[in-house]
């Protein structure tokens, strides 16, 4: 097995199962039956997340001349859930963790059925039948559910069945994801290096467009469906930071495109500063407002 094989097959899909687990050690019973029991926050962002990131996704990329493969990835990353990344920001932001995680772990377990399904359609309209690669739908789900659902309920079972040692192993795990999840974009980026100067002049743009816009349509729909200022937070956080580890995994292992995981991998980049900018702006507000 070369290196390219080793990292596609066995370290990534690891890291992100890792990843995912973490994200499960955050979670309980509790947080699901709130969801049900409290749905307006919970079905205002799951929205956001599942239909109108595709949709402002798919408006961008059909608005500009970018390489197929690369308006494929991009429709890629819109498919994925947020990550452990939204769920630490939105914790350091002092919002709505646990609303942020619980969106987080739901629309990890429906994009089993939500990302093959649009990565499919991406492939279909944006690539030739014999420019891109056919997506196995069956490979594709158990693909996704075994790396992301299952790790997820084993991150929660091992919270419900020992508590004490699920609070040690999140003090750890969520560093060490944020540092596996560092690791991973910069390895794909690293990895097509002669190329990304290039990808960034046709993905850059589009990225930064498909976040700010939802950074800006989470908060107006957040905050037009009178949400609290923590909910409104938590949401706009969880749009705006996707899971590019998930989108580097389906195009690197699914798919087997380098091309389509360049989205993922520039818009990991991005999100970070624009997050923490909106973070800024969201706190001088309040504290205006508590001033007024």
């Amino acid at each position: 097995m070369d290196d390219s094989s080793l990292i596609t097959q066995l370290f990534l899909p690891a890291a992100l199962a890792f990843i995912m687990v973490t994200v499960g050690l955050e979670l309980s019973l509790a947080d699901f039956r709130r969801v049900v029991t409290q749905p307006k926050a919970a079905l205002v962002g799951a929205a956001c997340q599942v239909l109108l990131l595709p949709a402002v996704a798919f408006a961008l990329v059909s608005a500009v001349d970018m390489a197929p493969a690369l308006a494929v990835g991009v429709m890629i990353l819109a498919a994925c859930p947020g990550g452990v990344t939204s769920n630490l920001l939105t914790y350091l932001a002092r919002a709505d963790t646990a609303l942020s995680v619980s969106l987080t772990a739901a629309i990890s377990l429906l994009s089993v059925v939500t990302l093959p399904l649009i990565v499919g359609l991406a492939l279909a309209h944006f690539t030739a039948a014999n420019e891109g690669p056919e997506i196995a739908v069956a490979r594709t789900v158990i693909g996704v559910f075994t790396i992301t659902t299952v790790p997820v309920l084993i991150g929660m079972a091992v919270k419900w069945r020992f508590p004490d040692a699920a609070r040690r192993m999140d003090r750890i795990g969520r560093p060490a994801a944020s540092v596996l999840f560092v690791v991973i974009v910069a390895g794909a980026i690293w990895s097509e290096r002669a190329n990304v100067a290039a990808y960034f002049v046709q993905a850059g743009p589009v990225a930064l467009a498909l976040n700010l816009c939802m950074l800006g349509l989470a908060a107006a729909i957040a905050r037009a469906a009178a949400l609290a200022p923590a909910q409104r937070a938590a949401i706009t956080l969880e749009c705006g930071l996707q899971n590019g580890t998930l989108a580097i995994f389906v195009a690197l292992t699914l798919l087997g495109s380098r091309e389509m995981m360049i989205p993922g991998a520039i818009y990991s980049l991005i999100m970070f500063p624009t997050a923490l900018a909106y973070l800024l702006i969201a706190r001088r507000v309040r504290g205006r407002a508590h001033g007024a």
